[in-house]
């Protein structure tokens, strides 16, 4: 054949060069500064509440466009606090460097802190919740200050490594810290991911509030053959009662309050035997048109009605928030649909977010961030031209808001 080259001689070694399909390799294009950032974030193990040096990395970046960095430690927990200028109004991007947990790790295509890229893809822990964000954050304004130095307003970081933990040392102590001294955040856009099944199709405008409570109810252990006062028959008469109440019926935001049993525990090990109590654990996530306080008094009334001898603790996780006037809900639903030309849905929906936290103090609260598809899961990964959009809507949102 016709350029086929001299016959390979008998016996002779032949090296096969093999490439996987899936496999990772160096990017042949140089990365743009936003996902550079994402994937030395991600390169820190930083399972919460650890942050790993995540935090001074992006100290490094703010003070180098003017930013005061202060770093605000409460127990074991690492929270920077970045403000360039005094004036109003006070903008802030807030976010966290803690991850959760990776999860068997050998079930990861690639190493879960090795920000491999591959199909498009940046792959690993905190990718999408939410070290992609945070890079948004930073590139954002790297820009933003270049075009703008002497921009109106100012802007603030708050990031924080107890998000995805307790979340008690975090976010909630920079805004008691800050309230302290007088400084107030007018508006902020936090990073978590938002989207749903595309960038920017979903933008979040409040969250729910979270109500738990671990309930003891007492009886008499006995023997099984001669009932007594069973626990667990009164403690499932009581669940059957709360999960029948219609607490609210939510707004055009909120979903209805909702109930959910968590976790029964009863018993002493032998099938012959009442125990002596049953503990139950459950949870609502409730809308502004219920208050905490009102479920507790209602959940108390049913423990009265049922004759109950009981117990129980309530944790407080966090109140509800919306954010329903002011511009930023519009700004940020323009800056998106600039970029990705489709317009965002508002949404209350899933769980709650350091959000609460900084709305309580009087700030208009809005998420915007990546798809959320794989957040939490093995394999978590985001896009990196989403990346790179989702940098250009922060940046475009400081200029609406600061020029």
């Amino acid at each position: 054949m016709a350029g086929a080259g001299p016959p390979i001689p008998r016996g002779a070694l032949v090296a096969v060069l093999y490439f996987p399909a899936e496999t990772a390799h160096p990017n042949p294009m140089p990365l743009t500064p936003t996902v550079a950032l994402a994937r030395e974030l991600i390169r820190r193990e930083s399972i919460t509440p650890a942050d790993a040096g995540c935090q001074a990395l992006l100290r490094a970046r703010l003070e180098a466009l003017g930013f005061v960095c202060e770093e605000m430690h409460f127990e074991n927990v690492s929270n920077l606090w970045a403000r360039r200028a005094e004036a109003r109004p006070l903008v802030v991007f807030a976010g966290h460097t803690d991850v959760v947990p990776t999860g068997p790790r050998e079930k990861w295509r690639f190493a879960p802190f090795a920000g491999e890229i591959a199909g498009g893809m940046l792959h690993g822990r905190g990718a999408a919740d939410m070290k992609g964000g945070i890079a948004c954050f930073v590139t954002a304004c790297e820009r933003f200050t270049a075009r703008c130095p002497e921009h109106r307003g100012a802007i603030g970081l708050l990031i924080t490594s107890d998000e995805e933990g307790v979340a008690r040392w975090g976010t909630r102590e920079v805004m008691n810290a800050l309230e302290a001294r007088g400084e107030r955040i007018d508006m902020c856009v936090v990073g978590e991911p938002s989207s749903a099944a595309a960038l920017g199709d979903t933008i979040k405008v409040g969250r729910r509030g979270t109500l738990g409570a671990t309930l003891r109810v007492n009886g008499k252990q006995g023997h099984i053959a001669y009932p007594g006062d069973n626990p667990i028959h009164r403690a499932v008469r009581i669940l059957a009662e709360l999960a029948g109440i219609e607490w609210d019926r939510g707004n055009d935001n909120f979903p209805p309050t909702s109930f959910q049993v968590s976790n029964i525990r009863a018993g002493t090990g032998a099938t012959n035997v009442i125990p002596g109590h049953a503990e139950v654990e459950f949870n609502l996530r409730y809308s502004p048109e219920i208050t905490g306080q009102a479920i507790r008094a209602r959940v108390e009334r049913v423990l009265a009605n049922h004759e109950a001898d009981y117990a129980i603790e309530w944790d407080a996780g966090g109140l509800p928030f919306e954010t329903v006037r002011g511009e930023l809900v519009e700004v940020a639903a323009d800056c998106i649909e600039a970029v990705t030309g489709r317009r965002p849905a508002k949404s209350t929906a899933g769980g709650t977010s350091d959000g609460r936290f900084i709305a309580a103090a009087g700030a208009q609260v809005v998420e915007v961030g990546p798809v959320n598809a794989t957040i939490h899961q093995i394999d978590e990964c985001v896009s990196t031209a989403d990346l790179d959009d989702l940098s250009v809507i922060y940046e475009k949102i400081l200029e609406r808001l600061l020029t």
